[in-house]
């Protein structure tokens, strides 16, 4: 039985931002931190004070969080970005609003006395003598806290604060985990209603010491315990006036916190049969619980049930069959052809679920060129008269403005590249089509030809396909690459209007060139002779693509059967390393790797060729969980460890030694520390040992720091030798863009 918290995430808009810029505007993007921690950064929305984001997340986070805080920033191109404001929501607000907090909050502004992080780990008591009680404070270490300096981290000492008596500890440098180790006693006076006070604070030479946090502590309750012990949260200084809101303007959120406890897998095999049961029976059995779970869903929560059913249903070898079952059921209760699979169903949310998991390779091969160029280029387009910007063209002596007629030829013209590239690149990328694609594709144009048949209906099958294909697949693709891990960042102004201009000229020639869309927008004219071009180039990949044979689709359904289902992708950040200093972030070189229950992979990037596959089941990797004073990001010595070089026999600690990575999944042998040490014997199991990390990071409390020591035998000497390996992985919260 686990435990689990995840967070929904809509951020809307915002509204009456201040200007930051000279032109009396505003370039608006938002930061998501979870405790402190930056974990989602929106797109920018550009020239604004009115900004419309409508992004949605799922956040994956440790149950223990305190608080999340949603931060408008102005993004400038020359200095730093400034902040505008904040709204900050706590976990026991968020868990007292069952349905979540929806609605418009006030931004307030940022002091950095309140960006505090980190926690301290004290020792009080309470000692008698002759002369009266003592209160001894005994200052230990403290752990993650906020890095003030521009070398990443900070010089932090303790300042103890009692009965008007202040003590200070000793200063320890460049460092976010320190350790003083330094006791203060002060006088404890009968009846005082005194409370001690320790502040963290970041010594700075020149200017002022930075606030990094502060502990309240009641001394009446230490007095009835005699002894209290334990890491204690910083917290802000709250003697501050409160400063006014609504000056900074609003932003409109949409936040749920659900927590859940998970069973064993054992509890939910009667469901598991059930659903199972029905989706091979189809709309001939008795059943009608998929109907009844349709009806059911709310709109808010019906993406979620479709994308956890898509999972189960992969992972039992019925994919293609439940999704056929939400066909029928649409189509059945679907009168009119052009409104087909335009609502957001349960069989839309699944299909477009089942895309993005079964696709995303595919889809990465087919547009990464294509958005590589747009972003690399980075040239100006404008089809829409009414925003084109006249610019100067030609030598810094000899320049000329350029024409509103020239502007929109030439962008005309780039699209015409850009799309007729893209179509070309669908085009000859039948045989690249996942097998599981094609024939789920096949099955919807089969039922929609059924279900519309003559000549009137002759675009309808084709239509059915596209609208999933082109319109929810990679239309939202091209606009938000981001999202869809094909850029690292955020498309700027130019580059983002023509991913836009390019989405509109795909979603065109998804619809088949209605006059309608047509309508819509008459400026995009232009494009129309590549459009109607790439209908007839579209129609003819589509008849290509649902054309599987029967022999083809029968080896298709063993491939089903045996596929090993996902259980983590994403980017890894590696560094080797022999030395033993501070390790800078441009160090670590990136990776991105893709984990199944039967094998691991790796690659440079999500679209380019697969460089390692490792099954899981031949290495061995043992781990040593060891307390969390024990190891800090940089600093690979351990106290106790001396000179030694095999794994140090320390009493608290526990070896877990896992067969591939199954037992780490569990997540039920784990403690919660903040360090994982690993000792690994080839590069197959260090391998093994980063994508362990990577999932035992989401799985536990909070995030870790981590280093690894790989220690290769070396058999004429009969002895070990240590070579550092230091890795760093992304934070321990998953972020799944909705």
């Amino acid at each position: 039985m686990a435990k689990h918290s995840s967070l929904s995430i809509r951020i809307v808009e915002g509204k009456n931002l201040p200007a930051k810029d000279i032109t009396g505007s505003s370039d608006p993007y938002c930061i998501v931190k979870v405790d402190s921690e930056p974990i989602i950064r929106t797109a920018t929305v550009w020239k604004t004070l009115c900004p419309f984001w409508g992004e949605e997340y799922q956040v994956h986070l440790p149950p223990t969080f305190h608080d999340v805080a949603f931060y408008v920033m102005d993004e400038d191109a020359l200095s730093r970005d400034d902040v505008i404001g904040k709204v900050c929501l706590t976990r026991d607000t968020l868990a007292s609003l069952p349905k979540g907090f929806t609605g418009w909050a006030h931004l307030t502004e940022v002091d950095p006395d309140e960006e505090v992080q980190g926690e301290i780990h004290l020792r009080l008591e309470v000692l008698p003598g002759a002369r009266g009680c003592r209160l001894r404070c005994s200052v230990l270490e403290a752990r993650d806290l906020a890095p003030k300096d521009r070398n990443g981290a900070s010089d932090p000492f303790v300042r103890v604060r009692y009965n008007g008596q202040t003590r200070e500890s000793s200063v320890v440098k460049k460092s976010c985990y320190p350790r003083w180790n330094e006791t203060f006693e002060f006088e404890l006076e009968e009846g005082s209603t005194e409370v001690l006070c320790v502040e963290a604070w970041d010594w700075d030479l020149v200017s002022r010491n930075d606030f990094l946090g502060k502990v309240v502590v009641n001394v009446q309750r230490v007095r009835a315990a005699e002894q209290e012990e334990g890491w204690f949260r910083l917290q802000p200084d709250q003697s501050k006036n409160q400063r006014a809101e609504g000056n900074l303007g609003s932003l409109q959120l949409e936040v749920r916190l659900r927590d859940e406890t998970v069973l064993p897998s054992s509890c939910y095999q009667p469901l598991v049969q059930l659903l199972c049961r029905e989706v091979k029976l189809g709309t001939q059995g008795p059943g009608q619980l998929i109907p009844v779970i349709e009806e059911t869903t709310s709109t808010e929560c019906r993406q979620e049930v479709a994308t956890n059913l898509l999972k189960l249903f992969l992972g039992q070898g019925l994919a293609k069959e439940f999704l056929d079952l939400l066909f029928q059921l649409e189509l059945g209760r679907t009168s009119e052809a052009n409104t087909l699979f335009r609502s957001n169903s349960l069989a839309s949310k699944s299909m477009e679920s089942f895309l993005k998991v079964a696709g995303m390779r595919y889809l990465h091969g087919v547009l990464g060129p294509i958005i590589d160029r747009v972003f690399e280029e980075k040239k100006y387009v404008e089809l829409d008269p009414s925003k084109v910007e006249v610019k100067d063209v030609g030598c810094s002596r000899l320049h000329r403005p350029q024409s509103e007629a020239e502007v929109l030829e030439q962008s005309a013209q780039t699209l015409r590249a850009h799309l007729g590239a893209l179509l070309s690149a669908l085009c000859r990328s039948v045989r690249a089509c996942p097998a599981v694609l094609r024939a789920t594709f096949r099955q919807l144009f089969q039922r929609v030809r059924e279900r519309f048949p003559g000549t009137q209906h002759e675009n309808v099958p084709f239509i059915a396909v596209t609208s999933f294909l082109c319109l929810r697949f990679f239309s939202p693709a091209i606009m938000s690459p981001k999202l869809f891990h094909l850029r690292d960042r955020h498309a700027d102004a130019r580059t983002s209007r023509t991913l836009l201009l390019l989405a509109k000229a795909v979603q065109n020639v998804g619809n088949m060139d209605t006059p309608v869309a047509r309508a819509k927008e008459a400026w995009m004219e232009p494009l129309q002779p590549t459009v109607r071009q790439g209908v007839a180039q579209l129609k003819d990949f589509i008849t290509k693509l649902v054309d599987i044979g029967e022999k083809e689709e029968l080896d298709l359904q063993r491939t089903l059967s045996l596929q090993a289902p996902l259980v983590k992708e994403g980017p890894l950040f590696i560094h080797r390393t022999k030395g033993k200093g501070p390790l800078a972030s441009f160090s670590f070189k990136k990776l991105h790797f893709s984990l199944t229950t039967e094998a691991l992979s790796f690659a440079k990037t999500p679209s380019s060729k697969i460089a390692r596959v490792i099954p899981t089941h031949r290495s061995a990797v043992t781990c040593q969980v060891l307390p969390e004073c024990c190891l800090a990001l940089g600093s690979p010595q351990l106290p106790g460890e001396g000179g030694s070089l095999g794994p140090p026999g320390r009493q608290e600690s526990r070896i877990l030694v896992l067969e591939g990575i199954a037992e780490i999944l569990s997540g039920s042998q784990i403690t919660s520390p903040r360090f994982l040490k690993v000792y690994i014997s080839d590069d197959r199991a260090l391998t093994m040992a980063n994508i362990a990390y990577s999932i035992c990071s989401s799985l536990l409390e909070s995030s870790l720091c981590l280093a690894w020591w790989c220690l290769p035998v070396i058999p004429a000497l009969g002895r070990l030798r240590q070579e550092d390996c230091q890795f760093k992985a992304s934070l321990g919260y998953i972020v799944r863009p909705c």
